[in-house]
């Protein structure tokens, strides 16, 4: 048999016994269609979150800077004797505080956006039950 009957008879037989499947999360018990979407916030999960970005771009603005001044004068020092060592060491002391202060501003905008999804949410949420109650007051009044 030649390689191209052979693999012609691999395909054939390999396409005859393929079913579809799909990567997906088996559906929940209970579940159904109804076209209603499964879309709910958590506030307390949301706070938490916020609340923890929170407390991480405190922590970093305060210890992420603990050797600045340090770090700077030693790459100072070093480059005023001659060391390369010491331009090195600044460039080192720059990268870091890049990258610090890149950190801290996600840190700001997770807990902000989480802050203001919390906040957008409970209004509209508000917005939909006053909408619900007048709806309910106008029924009764037909």
């Amino acid at each position: 048999m030649s390689f191209e009957d052979e693999w012609a008879s691999v395909r054939s037989t390999s396409t005859a016994n393929v079913s579809m499947r799909l990567n997906q999360v088996a559906p929940e018990p209970g579940g159904g269609g109804g076209g209603s979407a499964d879309l709910s916030v958590d506030q307390d999960k949301l706070g938490a979150i916020g609340s923890a970005a929170y407390a991480l771009h405190g922590r970093l603005a305060k210890d992420g800077n603990h050797a600045r001044t340090s770090t700077t004068e030693a790459g100072t020092g070093l480059s005023s004797h001659g060391f390369l060592t010491g331009s090195a060491l600044s460039t080192v002391q720059e990268t870091w505080s890049s990258q610090l202060n890149t950190l801290l501003d996600a840190c700001a905008n997770i807990s902000n956006h989480l802050d203001y999804s919390a906040a957008s949410h409970a209004k509209e949420e508000a917005d939909i039950a006053a909408a619900l109650s007048t709806s309910k007051i106008n029924e009764y009044l037909k």
